[in-house]
């Protein structure tokens, strides 16, 4: 009920809740009502999304008491299913290098990748996407240089991930985001020490060795499939992953939802078009 009503006495109050596709609440497995009208839905699943309804019925008397009516009020909500975004890092760093033209540039890449697969592997992450080019640059009170330009991601979900998330008596995206957030730690701390070394042996430097404050890391959010952000729709939470809406679907990590054409999709949360 309402604020107004809330405050006064309210006689012979009887809630009738009606849920999406206009299923009468009352006597679902998966729902619990209170006897002051409050609705709790266990279990909410992304095709329960939609609209909710609440008709309220009571009873108001005259002073005399000889009069009656009844007054109905309706309360609407929309609901919908979210998630908290899975994220992934991309992260860049260069490396001095003699030349582009060298096969110890390739060697040197392939043994990063292993150093830092390592690094994060017990945690369920791994190294994504990896690449790199070679460019001659000239930086600020230096000559013309060559560097190694080496991109990445790191992902949580590598080899077994499932197996801990299905462990789990809840949902692992916690797990997985506090795991994504330990494998940046190590990398940064790498990289560090990698800035550390060089200035204390700078008389013994490698050919191939880190530049100073290269190292950059930006944050890759991801949805599950069947969710999708739409800052729009959901501007009160515009970085919330939420149930994609009828007649569009995700299929994949994406983090924005495609319509579907191919038929009439009528439920919130599809994977599939």
């Amino acid at each position: 009920m309402d604020i107004s009503l809330s405050q006064n006495e309210v006689i012979d109050p009887t809630y009738l809740w009606i849920g999406p596709n206009g299923q009468i609440l009352k006597g679902k497995s998966y729902v619990n009502l209170t006897s002051t009208g409050k609705l709790m839905v266990l279990g909410f699943r992304e095709r329960m999304s939609g609209s909710y309804t609440c008709t309220l019925s009571y009873r108001v008397f005259r002073n005399d008491l000889r009069a009656e009516q009844e007054r109905f009020k309706t309360y609407k909500f929309m609901v919908y299913a979210y998630r908290e975004p899975d994220y992934t890092y991309r992260m860049s760093v260069h490396f001095e290098t003699k030349a582009c033209n060298l096969l110890a540039n390739d060697e040197f890449f392939e043994e990063l990748k292993k150093i830092l697969n390592n690094l994060i592997s017990y945690l369920t992450c791994h190294i994504a996407d990896p690449s790199y080019k070679c460019h001659s640059v000239k930086r600020p009170k230096h000559g013309i240089g060559t560097e190694l330009f080496i991109v990445f991601q790191v992902n949580p979900f590598a080899r077994g991930w499932d197996v801990i998330c299905h462990q789990l008596p809840a949902d692992c995206e916690d797990v997985t985001n506090s795991h994504i957030r330990q494998a940046r730690w190590l990398i940064e701390e790498f990289f560090r020490r990698q800035e550390s070394f060089l200035k204390h042996n700078y008389k013994n430097i490698p050919p191939i060795h880190y530049i100073d404050h290269s190292f950059q890391v930006t944050r890759l959010d991801s949805c599950r499939p069947g969710f999708g952000k739409n800052d729009i729709t959901h501007s009160d939470c515009a970085n919330c992953c939420v149930a994609c809406d009828p007649g569009t679907y995700s299929p994949n990590n994406e983090v924005l939802c495609e319509k579907c054409t191919g038929l009439r999709i009528k439920h919130y949360g599809a994977k599939t078009c």
